[in-house]
């Protein structure tokens, strides 16, 4: 049954954050699945959230670094593979947008599944593509160096 048939479907929104500092991006460690894996600070976007305060509170919670957003890089779908005990694998909508650092918070307590943060060369990150928790990981990345930098005025909230 497809979703014009009545079937009801909707994708996980999630936020990504690419932030880079003196040449390095800023990458979490954690467990996905009992599997260590790498990615950027990211996360769901939560109700009555718009996508930019849901960057920051990610990248926040998932780090210790408070930052202000600058660009909006780009919009991402993808779907993941089936796990054990789905059906299907789970849709995704993510929306990533690059920061800059604003103050770290040295004992901030990370999210449940976060072992730690961590600034990666990209060529470091892209040596680490067999643990990237997903291929939106690097996907990310290159746009953002390839110059994918949007004003965050295509990104809006209505009230």
């Amino acid at each position: 049954m497809s979703y014009r048939e009545g079937r009801f479907w909707q994708p996980d929104v999630t936020v990504a954050t690419i932030v880079v500092r003196d040449g390095r991006l800023l990458c979490v460690e954690e467990r996905s699945n009992n599997t260590l894996v790498i990615n950027q600070p990211a996360g769901h976007l939560e109700p009555d959230e718009s996508l930019l305060q849901a960057a920051v509170r990610e990248t926040r919670e998932e780090t210790g670094w408070i930052v202000r957003p600058t660009h909006f890089i780009g919009a991402y779908q993808w779907k993941a593979p089936v796990r054990a005990g789905e059906n299907e694998g789970r849709h995704y909508l993510r929306f990533a947008f690059a920061a800059e650092t604003l103050e770290e918070m040295p004992n901030a307590r990370l999210d449940e599944g976060i072992v730690r943060a961590l600034w990666l060369t990209p060529e470091e990150l892209q040596a680490l593509a067999p643990r990237h928790r997903s291929p939106l990981v690097w996907r990310t990345v290159a746009d953002y160096l390839g110059g994918n930098r949007h004003p965050l005025s295509m990104v809006g909230q209505l009230a």
